[in-house]
């Protein structure tokens, strides 16, 4: 099996996992499970996203969690903002990445961002320069990139037309989302290689929400293609308000599991992931959808019975 040493795994919980929830999440617990989070080895946390209070409540807090939050040797806190105004006020915070968001889709841009995709990609073209001079990497991201809820397929050729104007804006890196979690490994492993060979420039990452359970399956697909950067959520957290019934993404936890399982390196102490996914556990008021959070480590051996006995 064609797979990498080591992968970057980019927490994304603490945005992408607590925008879902409908109970507003205190922003003093909030602080602990990023403060945790940056304890784990974990080497780059998007911390949350700039975005208008009413759209998104539980993230109202934004300026608040940057301001508070201990930032951790060695480790990148990034945000994400979907137009000029979330720009502006994410830059005074200093994040080492700033991620654009807007999907390939137009129905669903207008949906989640109430813009076209003409009119998304021109507010960026105004705004890469002024991130770029502060000093901070802006990243071109693609929601929908494997299927949309309104459309179906996305062509590839619509993916293409998105990330060329990227290129021609001066952004770097640029990610692939699996916004309602419909992508397949044939599926992932064929996009994925066909951007990897056409912008072999570009530093790519993917997101892979697990709702039909193939998250994982994918991930290792995009790995076959050659992608080594990974979007996850503690205890599986997130979804997308505007995709009809958009579930988590991957599980941190799972996901760092897996790697461990096929000697991929990732740098994070599962113990200490487990330990937060607990902490999380206390502030969200509904099940995590993380298998590592209910059957815990494998291979944590038990004294074999004497005997035949019923577990359970």
């Amino acid at each position: 099996m064609k797979l990498p040493k080591r992968v970057t795994i980019v927490e994304v919980g603490p945005r992408d996992g607590f925008q879902n929830e409908k109970q507003f999440i205190p922003t003093d617990r909030k602080i602990e499970i990023i403060n945790a989070l940056g304890r784990t080895g974990l080497r780059v946390i998007q911390a949350t996203s700039f975005v208008h209070p009413k759209a998104v409540p539980n993230l109202a807090d934004a300026e608040e969690v940057m301001r508070r939050i201990d930032r951790a040797p060695g480790v990148l806190y990034t945000v994400l903002a979907p137009n000029a105004k979330g720009v502006q006020r994410a830059m005074a915070f200093q994040p080492a990445k700033i991620n654009l968001m807007m999907s390939v889709s137009e129905s669903h841009n207008r949906a989640n961002g109430n813009r076209t995709i003409e009119e998304s990609l021109r507010d960026f073209e105004a705004l890469v320069p002024m991130i770029l001079e502060a000093g901070v990497k802006p990243v071109g991201g693609m929601a929908c990139t494997f299927g949309c809820p309104f459309e179906g397929r996305i062509s590839i050729a619509q993916i293409m037309r998105v990330v060329d104007r990227y290129i021609a804006m001066g952004i770097k890196e640029a990610g692939l989302s699996d916004t309602i979690g419909s992508a397949n490994p044939k599926l992932v492993y064929d996009v994925t290689s066909r951007m990897l060979d056409r912008y072999s420039q570009l530093q790519w990452h993917t997101h892979f929400h697990n709702t039909r359970d193939l998250a994982l399956a994918n991930i290792l697909a995009a790995m076959q293609a050659g992608i080594t950067e990974f979007d996850s959520s503690i205890g599986g957290l997130g979804g997308c308000p505007y995709a009809p019934n958009a579930s988590g993404n991957i599980s941190t936890e799972d996901l760092v599991n897996m790697m461990n399982e096929i000697e991929v390196e990732t740098g994070i102490d599962l113990d200490a992931l487990l330990a937060v996914s607990e902490m999380v556990k206390k502030v969200i008021p509904h099940p995590l959808n993380s298998a590592m959070s209910q059957a815990g480590k494998p291979w944590v051996l038990k004294e074999a019975p004497a005997e035949q006995q019923k577990i359970g």
